[in-house]
């Protein structure tokens, strides 16, 4: 197999005439220069630069390469040298996101607006997230995720913060909890349903309500929160759900802090490292930061 080291050796020495400058201008020494012009001349069959009084002539042959060989070195070059710049008004592709349905409802609208105006060959494919597994970034099923990151995330995955959010009470209007403080004792003693997409029976806050020495009643579990706010609305049940996550399932109902001390948690948006320098998988990413940010909560606690 020849070596393509040398299209670049030969452009150099017919650009320059010379062995010598053309080795200062590879930071080669002579010597070095003049073996590979020896290589150049067993590759090709041909002396290609031959004496002519004080300097080197090109041969016929050499003259015939120099333009082709100029083109390869620059093409070579563009083919290794990084992406800056992508016109994504003119890119057709399609990115399969992992996410939950309250994501794409809440901040989908505002994602796809941002894609129709900027590059309207992206088509965006939702796929429900069930799980944390990380397979289907690893194997290039899916391009991007969105979730809470724990301690047990594949390292292999890379992660960038997209918000805060924290758990908030939901029930209907004219609900008891509508009026008045709600108390600790008041929140633990309702019908409670509860969100567990791995069909948990119990959470965080059984764990502190059960140490401040008043569990709560799970009458109902469910595996989404737009499906926990659907039965608050039309029953007596107490959701907790995230406040960034849901604003628009809770319109017209009645949101509440919780009377409960809990830590807040970080939704992320996760990738797999073969996609990080990919100039339209960042620009996707940035349209996500960005829409994640600038998104308020819409009067979270009514």
């Amino acid at each position: 197999m020849p070596d393509l080291n040398l299209l670049i050796t030969l452009d150099v020495l017919l650009a320059e005439g010379s062995v010598a400058r053309a080795a200062e201008r590879l930071r080669l020494s002579p010597s070095a220069m003049s073996r590979a012009l020896a290589r150049l001349r067993e590759t090709t069959g041909d002396p290609l630069l031959v004496r002519a009084g004080r300097g080197l002539v090109p041969t016929p042959r050499a003259v015939a390469l120099r333009e082709q060989v100029g083109r390869l070195v620059q093409e070579a070059q563009a083919v290794l040298r990084p992406a800056e710049s992508l016109d994504m008004a003119r890119v057709e592709r399609t990115f399969t996101l992992r996410t939950s349905e309250e994501f794409v409802e809440n901040f989908g609208p505002a994602l796809l607006a941002r894609i129709a105006r900027e590059a309207p060959g992206v088509r965006l494919r939702f796929v429900t997230k069930t799980d944390k597994d990380t397979a289907l970034l690893r194997d290039g099923s899916v391009d991007l995720e969105t979730g809470v990151v724990d301690a047990s995330a594949n390292p292999e995955v890379l992660t960038q913060a997209l918000f805060r959010d924290r758990l908030i009470g939901v029930v209907r209007s004219g609900h008891p909890l509508s009026q008045g403080t709600v108390s600790i004792r008041r929140y633990a003693e309702g019908q409670h349903v509860y969100v567990s997409r791995r069909g948990q029976a119990r959470g965080q806050i059984d764990d502190v309500l059960e140490s401040q020495g008043m569990p709560r009643q799970i009458s109902t579990i469910v595996a989404g929160f737009s499906t926990a706010i659907a039965l608050a609305r039309d029953t007596d049940l107490i959701a907790s759900v995230p406040e960034r996550y849901t604003v628009h399932q809770r319109e017209g109902l009645h949101s509440f802090a919780l009377p409960l001390v809990l830590p807040t948690f970080t939704v992320a948006m996760l990738w797999h490292p073969r996609l990080d320098a990919d100039l339209a998988h960042r620009w996707l990413r940035g349209c996500l930061r960005e829409v994640c940010g600038l998104q308020q909560v819409q009067s979270p606690l009514s």
